[in-house]
Formats: C-alpha cells, sequence, structure tokens
C-alpha cells in the first residue's frame, strides 16, 4: 500500500466517530509485526531521502515547504516512541520539535496560539508538536481551565490559524494516537514495575485516566470541529506500537511526496571546480 492510501484510510472524514475505531485494529495494512517493522526500516530510507531533500533546499535558500506533525493522545499512547523511532531516523539537523508543556505566566498573558506560532517550522523543516494548542480544548475543556465560550472561540481561531500556516506552504498532519483505557492501564503499570521506567510514570497520568469518557468525547469535539480540507486529522489505532509507527511514517512519506523536493541544483561551474580542487 502506496504512503497516499495511508491517508485515506485513516483521515478523520464526515461522520466520523472515534468510539467506531477499535485500537487493536490496523486499517489498511495485511501483515504482522516482524513485516510491519521490516517495512517501517524501508520507508525510513525513503524519508530519509526525501527529508534531506527538503533540508538541503533550505540551506541554498529556495525552500518554501514544510512539514508539521502535530502528535495527540492520551498518556503512555506512544508519541515518545514516534519521535524516537520514526522522527529519530532523519537527520534531526532538520527537524525541529516542540513539546508544549503547561503555559508560563508569560505565556498565559498572551492569547493560547501565540506560544505556538513562534515554534513553527521554517520552510525545509520537518516540525514535530509533542501536544500542541490542541491541549487548549482538550485538557482545556475537561478540566474547565477556560470558560465555555472561550473553549469555542479556540475552535474557530484554530482552523484560521492553520488555514493561514497550510496557505503558508506548511503539510500540516495530525495525529490523534488511540489506545483502549485497557492498554494505557498494562503501560501504566509496566511504568511502575521497572525501575527504568519510573522517569516515565506520572501520577497525574491516573488522575487524567479517571476522566476518560470526559477526553474521547472533548476528542470527538474536536474532530468535528477542526479536521478540514487545509488541516485534516488522522487517527490511529495504536494498541500495537509498530503498526502506530508505521503508519505515521507513512503519513509524513505522503507528505513529502507532495512537496517533492529536489536537489539543489550547483550555484557555480561544477567543472571548474573539480579542475580547481585537482591543481590544489
Amino acid at each position: 500500500m502506496n504512503a497516499h492510501t495511508w491517508t485515506q484510510k485513516l483521515r478523520v472524514g464526515e461522520g466520523f466517530r472515534l468510539a467506531d475505531v477499535d485500537p487493536d485494529a490496523k486499517p489498511g495494512y495485511d501483515h504482522g509485526k516482524s513485516h510491519g517493522v521490516s517495512d517501517l526500516a524501508a520507508g525510513l530510507a525513503d524519508l530519509n531521502v526525501l527529508q534531506e531533500r527538503l533540508f538541503a533546499e533550505s540551506r541554498v535558500g529556495v525552500a518554501k515547504d514544510a512539514v508539521l506533525l502535530v502528535l495527540q493522545a492520551m498518556d503512555s499512547a506512544g508519541k515518545g516512541g514516534i519521535v524516537r523511532h520514526v522522527v529519530g531516523g532523519v537527520d534531526p539537523q532538520g527537524v525541529a520539535l516542540a513539546a508544549f508543556k503547561a503555559p508560563t505566566a508569560e505565556e498565559r498573558a498572551h492569547d493560547f496560539l501565540w506560544r505556538v506560532e513562534k515554534r513553527l517550522p521554517e520552510p525545509g523543516f520537518i516540525g514535530v508538536f509533542d501536544r500542541s494548542h490542541y491541549e487548549d480544548v482538550l485538557i482545556g475543556r475537561v478540566r474547565e481551565l477556560a470558560p465555555p465560550a472561550e473553549i469555542e472561540r479556540r475552535y474557530d481561531a484554530i482552523n484560521e490559524f492553520e488555514a493561514r500556516v497550510a496557505a503558508s506552504g506548511t503539510r500540516i498532519v495530525k495525529v490523534m494516537l488511540h489506545i483502549s483505557p485497557e492498554e494505557q492501564k498494562a503501560r501504566l503499570m509496566e511504568r511502575l514495575e521497572r525501575p527504568d521506567k519510573y522517569w516515565k510514570y506520572n501520577p497525574g497520568d491516573v488522575d487524567e485516566r479517571m476522566l476518560w469518557p470526559q477526553y474521547m468525547d472533548a476528542y470527538q469535539t474536536v474532530f468535528d470541529r477542526t479536521s478540514t480540507d487545509a488541516a485534516p486529522w488522522f487517527v490511529i489505532p495504536a494498541n500495537a506500537k509498530w503498526y502506530a509507527r508505521l503508519a505515521v511514517q507513512e503519513l509524513l512519506l505522503a507528505a513529502l511526496e507532495d512537496i517533492d523536493p529536489q536537489w539543489p541544483s550547483a550555484d557555480f561551474d561544477v567543472e571548474a571546480e573539480k579542475k580547481r580542487l585537482a591543481a590544489s
């Protein structure tokens, strides 16, 4: 299956219901884990070439396009694994990673998109948002961190913001990694049973876990209100980590293939430089 087929299988469309998505499913992929791991490695080689071309264009000042990968999920769904095993496999010089935590006092003094705009990828780069402006309509809604009228305003503000970013040449790939509450419990328990995983455990994760139905409702509203032609959402069943990684890689490949970056032409006389170098 080519990269553009994945976008069709996973894209949030009209009538989408998160409740209908089986977190154990592997849409569009008929093979098992071992085959998936092999396909991930093969796809990474293609991703590397496309990303290097894109970055090369930025180095000579001809890049006009960028890619922005937005990762959202419940805790322990695998965002870190995507960053390490997919994005981490390309040249880090061409990657801009932003992990959005709770806003600082300075950030709270501005509109919620102020800090996000500053971290957008420059032309020629792949930007990654590990959590994003969507926290402001997810935890912001569930935990009532802003009045309902302000939460409502933010959906339209997000759409206007993303439409402008997309029009500037940035391909926005918005991904929700969808795991089951049972899978999350197992992953959190593993963190408590392994000393090398303690650092990943946050007692607050259990507090958020108790609000699972409310978060699923908040995600459904996000998909209903902000999956647009300019910046569609993709929901990836993520109980199988290998499948989630493969799916995100394919979505990135589709975005880069759409850009179709090329190796920059030399702005000097290649043959003359060969002679000068040989004589030096």
